[in-house]
C-alpha cells in the first residue's frame, strides 16, 4: 500500500459538511487550493492544509481572496485541478476572476459557505442570499454552474460533481453551501476510489503547429494544453479569436461569447438536477434548496397532516435554473411556495418560469438562523386554494 492509498479515506465517517468538501476535492483529483481565512469556511482549508501534503497536493494561503481566485487559475493552466474556498465578503472580492475564468475557459471550483450579509454581516451565522451574485456577480454575458448541497454527504458528492462539471464544460463551478450545512456533522459514506466517477481533463491530440487553443468541436468545448508541453498559447481576458489573440470587434465578440453561453444553455437538461417529494397529487408545490429544504420537508409533512396536498421540489442545481421543470409544475398546481433564507431571490426565477400559470408565494428569512417549519407552513396555508 503506497502513501496515497493510506491517505485516502474510504468507508463510513462522521464528518462536517466542510470536512466532507475537503475529502470530495481530494477524491476528485484536486491537488491545489488557494484561500484566505474567513468564517464559516475556514475549517475547509484548515483540513486541506493538513490533508493535502499526504497526497502530494499544495495549499497556499494567499494575501486575500482576490489573489486566491487568480492563483487557482494559474495552477489549472499548469495542469492541476484547483479550487478556492470563501464566504460572503470574500466571494464578492472574487467576482472579477469568476469572469476571467469564464472568458478564458479555465475549469475551477469556488466553494462559498454562505453567511448572513450584506458587508461583514453575520460571520458565523447562516444565509442563502448569494444566489444571484453567483450567477450575475461578474460583468458581461457568461454562464456558470452552481450546486446546492443540503447535507455533509452531498458536500462530498457535489464537490466531486463540481470538479467533473468544470472539466467537462471548461467553466467555473460554484458549490453554494451555507454555515448550517458546513458545520453540521453526519454520516458520510466514501466509496473506494475505483467506484467514483472522475471526469479527466481533455487535452488536445494535435501537434503544436495545428492546435488552436479556442477552436471547439461540436460540443462547443475546446481541448486544453498545459504549460511546459511545447504549445505556444495566449490566455487573455480580452475578447479573442480561436488562436487566443485579442480581436476587438463585434463579430469576434458575437462568436466567442455566444459559444461561452451556448455550451451551457444547450446542455442545461443534462446539467440540471433536482429531487421531488409527494408531487403526484399536490396542489401546492414547495420549491427550495440547501439547508432550507430540510426545514421545508418538515413543513410539507405538517401541511399534509392537515389535509393540504403539498409536494416539494428540492433544487440540487441552482444554475442553470430548472426552467422546464418549474414550467411543468406550474401548469398543474394551484400555487408555488418558494422557501429561501433571504428576502427574495430565487422566487423571482420561479415567478418568471411560472408566467402566471400558478400563484407564486415567498417564505422569506433574513438569515442568522433557519426558518422554523411553522413559518413555512403559514405561507403554505396562505397559498392554499
Amino acid at each position: 500500500m503506497n502513501a496515497d492509498e493510506r491517505s485516502v479515506l474510504t468507508g463510513s465517517h462522521f464528518l462536517s459538511g466542510n470536512e466532507a468538501c475537503c475529502e470530495g476535492a481530494l477524491a476528485a483529483g484536486c491537488r491545489f487550493v488557494a484561500g484566505y481565512p474567513i468564517t464559516p469556511s475556514t475549517d475547509i482549508v484548515e483540513r486541506i492544509a493538513e490533508r493535502f501534503p499526504t497526497l502530494g497536493g499544495t495549499f497556499i494561503q494567499m494575501e486575500d481572496e482576490i489573489a486566491s481566485s487568480i492563483a487557482i487559475q494559474g495552477a489549472v493552466w499548469a495542469g492541476q485541478k484547483a479550487m478556492t474556498v470563501t464566504s460572503g465578503p470574500g466571494f464578492s472580492l472574487m467576482m472579477e476572476h469568476v469572469g476571467l475564468a469564464a472568458i478564458t475557459e479555465t475549469p475551477c471550483v469556488f466553494i462559498n459557505v454562505q453567511r448572513g450579509g450584506p458587508s461583514t454581516g453575520l460571520p458565523t451565522l447562516p444565509g442563502q442570499a448569494d444566489l444571484m451574485q453567483a450567477r450575475w456577480g461578474s460583468h458581461g454575458d457568461y454562464e456558470i454552474i452552481a450546486l446546492s448541497p443540503n447535507s455533509p454527504q452531498e458536500c462530498f458528492e457535489m464537490t466531486i460533481e463540481a470538479f467533473n462539471l468544470s472539466e467537462k464544460y471548461r467553466i467555473p463551478v460554484m458549490l453554494m453551501s451555507d454555515e448550517c450545512v458546513g458545520h453540521m456533522t453526519e454520516k458520510v459514506v466514501i466509496p473506494p476510489a475505483g467506484e467514483i466517477d472522475i471526469q479527466p481533463r481533455r487535452y488536445t491530440t494535435l501537434p503544436p503547429d495545428e492546435y488552436l487553443p479556442y477552436k471547439a468541436d461540436g460540443d462547443l468545448v475546446p481541448p486544453m494544453v498545459k504549460a511546459g508541453d511545447g504549445y505556444h498559447i495566449h490566455v487573455t481576458g480580452l475578447t479573442h479569436d480561436e488562436r487566443g489573440y485579442p480581436i476587438i470587434n463585434a463579430e469576434c465578440q458575437e462568436q466567442l461569447v455566444r459559444r461561452l453561453v451556448d455550451k451551457i444553455r444547450r446542455n442545461a437538461d443534462k446539467i440540471v438536477s433536482f429531487e421531488e417529494y409527494n408531487m403526484e397529487d399536490c396542489t401546492i408545490a414547495l420549491v427550495t434548496f440547501g439547508i432550507t429544504s430540510r426545514v421545508a420537508f418538515r413543513a410539507m409533512e405538517m401541511a399534509r397532516a392537515e389535509g393540504l396536498r403539498v409536494g416539494l421540489v428540492r433544487l440540487r442545481t441552482i444554475w442553470p435554473f430548472p426552467e422546464k421543470k418549474i414550467r411543468q409544475i406550474a401548469e398543474r398546481v394551484h400555487s408555488l411556495v418558494v422557501a429561501e433564507m433571504n428576502l427574495g431571490q430565487m422566487v423571482y426565477e420561479v415567478e418568471r418560469c411560472s408566467a402566471g400559470r400558478a400563484g407564486t408565494f415567498l417564505a422569506p428569512h433574513a438569515g442568522g438562523t433557519v426558518h422554523s417549519p411553522q413559518q413555512i407552513l403559514d405561507v403554505v396555508r396562505e397559498a392554499a386554494p
